[in-house]
C-alpha cells in the first residue's frame, strides 16, 4: 500500500511540475540590453594618451632618475584611472566571511 501512494504521489507531482517548466521555458519576454562598455570621458582620454606615450618612449637613453620619474608617473596615471573607473572590489577573504554570516544568519 506505502509504495503504491509513493508512486501515485510521484506521478501527481511529476504532471504537475512538469507543465509548468515547459510553461516557463516556452514564454519569450523581450529583453533590452545595454552596452557595458564604460563611457570615457575627456581626461581619461588624455590620461590613455599620456601612458601610451609613456610606453613608447625609448627608455634606453635616458638616466635612472628620469626613469624612475616616468614609472612614478604611469604608476600614479593608472591609480587614478582606477579611482576614476569605480566600482567595489571584494577580496576573496571578505566574500567567504560574506557567505559565512548568510549561512549562520539564514
Amino acid at each position: 500500500m506505502k509504495k503504491l501512494t509513493l508512486s501515485i504521489m510521484t506521478t501527481f507531482v511529476l504532471l504537475v511540475i512538469v507543465p509548468m517548466h515547459s510553461k516557463a521555458a516556452s514564454e519569450i519576454s523581450p529583453i533590452t540590453m545595454t552596452a557595458n562598455n564604460p563611457v570615457e570621458s575627456a581626461h581619461a582620454r588624455i590620461l590613455l594618451n599620456r601612458l601610451d606615450e609613456i610606453n613608447a618612449l625609448d627608455k634606453s637613453g635616458l638616466s635612472s632618475s628620469e626613469k624612475k620619474s616616468l614609472r612614478k608617473e604611469a604608476r600614479a596615471i593608472k591609480s587614478e584611472l582606477k579611482r576614476a573607473n569605480g566600482g567595489v572590489y571584494l577580496s576573496v577573504g571578505a566574500i567567504i566571511i560574506i557567505v559565512l554570516l548568510l549561512i549562520l544568519l539564514l
